[in-house]
């Protein structure tokens, strides 16, 4: 078994220093920018990947569940950002912590979901790999991925494929890939990438199994894309006949086939494509901690903070007696915290320094940003419908009738709030020194 897990990279932004950091990068420096616009301003710092969700990396749940399933071999990362520092740091320990080796295969273009793995499929199926996972990292889940393999050899032979799917309300699943399924054998009848109309309430997570024999469906789909471009002569139509999408291209076309099957899971799941979703998503798995990592939990103890529900606090943070934080806060490494400090539904992130009796609600605080005494930062959270079972995070965008669509906080690295004023459903962009309350405004 082996494990791809899709990265992404960059489209436009900010270069990052070596530790996620901001930096000039110099001529012999690659840049190494952010991913999707919608994780703005905190993707200017970091590669969405490695953003920190419950304390450690986004990607870093993807590689530890795939490195519990038995005959795991080797977890490959591809996408197309330049190899940097802060990736191969981040690779060395994680092959150091989960004992498995990892590695970057870096695309020399954005090929989509399905032309990255065929343009490498000598590296997946070098070693002889029987079968391979491909995960997208923008999600977060219980990945059942063991689940997936049992039901692959419940269901269909040994060459067919596996889809991961959950149940979505009849109005968000026009959002995402929709699956329409044979209700005995959960056999892929009809397949729609993200239709105009309603389809079916079993959605795609993103998450898939494969064997070998899927390259032979994707090479398909890159013979027609070149004869296709042959036909319309196009100058520069090679690189354009090897962005190939998985789910467009090729589970449309297996849909009916016989070959793909979906494994519905009723465990959690949800996209993080904006920074809300991030808050949403360190919900997720921090819930999942009390089983999974109950030692990564903050406890109420003599002479500690208060902590309400679930929380993570990095060692090397220092936190004062009298705060109380919780329910769902991220704490991470160097980070202060004063007297008398509130802090719920957020992410603080390093280097960060909350002064003494300063309150923080649905927000994420930036890197090496400041908060003064009794400053009150704010958003408005962007939850699914509590009282809907299905219903998942809506990806809302940024403006509405021109107006600036109410949404977490966002600080982004290097920001000084200061003493006594209100930030409320506002975005600062890095390196900013606010000097007066804030609402509904994005501060450039």
């Amino acid at each position: 078994l082996k494990a791809v897990i899709l990265i992404g990279g960059p489209q436009k932004g900010k270069c990052a220093g070596p530790a996620g950091r901001p930096a000039a990068p110099g001529p012999a420096d690659p840049p190494f920018c952010s991913a999707g616009t919608r994780f703005r301003p905190l993707s200017f710092e970091v590669p969405k990947p490695l953003f920190p969700v419950a304390g450690v990396p986004m990607v870093q749940h993807h590689i530890e569940a795939c490195a519990k399933v038995p005959g795991m071999k080797e977890i490959l990362l591809m996408g197309f950002y330049q190899p940097h520092e802060a990736l191969s740091r981040f690779l060395v320990s994680a092959q150091q912590e989960f004992k498995i080796p990892i590695r970057y295969l870096q695309e020399y273009a954005a090929l989509g979901t399905g032309g990255g793995i065929y343009h490498f499929r000598d590296q997946i199926l070098s070693g002889g790999a029987e079968a391979f996972f491909v995960l997208n990292a923008d999600v977060c889940s219980e990945f059942p991925l063991q689940e997936m393999l049992e039901f692959r050899q419940r269901h269909g032979d040994a060459h067919s494929f596996v889809i991961l799917g959950t149940t979505a309300n009849r109005t968000q699943a026009l959002n995402y890939g929709c699956i329409v399924a044979n209700a005995d054998t959960q056999e892929v009848q009809h397949y729609v990438e993200k239709p105009s109309t309603f389809v079916s309430e079993i959605i795609n997570c993103g998450i898939y199994l494969f064997t070998p024999a899927i390259f032979q469906h994707i090479g398909d789909v890159f013979q027609r894309n070149q004869q296709e471009l042959v036909l319309e002569e196009s100058s520069n139509g090679w690189q354009r006949a090897e962005v190939i999408r998985l789910e467009q291209d090729v589970f449309t076309a297996l849909a009916g086939s016989g070959k793909l099957y979906v494994y519905k899971t009723d465990g959690f799941w949800s996209q993080i494509k904006s920074a809300g979703s991030a808050i949403y998503a360190s919900r997720l798995y921090l819930n999942q901690y009390s089983k999974s990592h109950p030692e990564r939990l903050a406890q109420n103890k003599p002479g500690g903070p208060v902590i309400r529900g679930n929380v993570y606090i990095h060692p090397t943070a220092s936190i004062d007696s009298t705060a109380v934080l919780g329910p769902n806060v991220s704490i991470g490494e160097g980070v202060t915290v004063g007297a008398g400090v509130r802090v719920r539904e957020s992410i603080v992130l390093h280097g960060a320094s909350l002064h003494d009796h300063t309150c923080v609600l649905n927000t994420i605080v930036g890197w090496d940003s400041t908060i003064g005494r009794w400053a009150r930062v704010e958003g408005t959270p962007s939850d699914p419908n509590p009282n809907d079972p299905y219903a998942k995070i809506d990806s809302e965008t940024l403006f509405r009738d021109g107006r600036l669509t109410p949404s977490i906080t966002i600080l982004g690295c290097s920001v000084t709030i200061p003493a006594e004023v209100v930030i409320l459903n506002s975005i600062v962009l890095p390196h900013k020194e606010l000097s007066r309350s804030y609402k509904n405004q994005i501060i450039l």
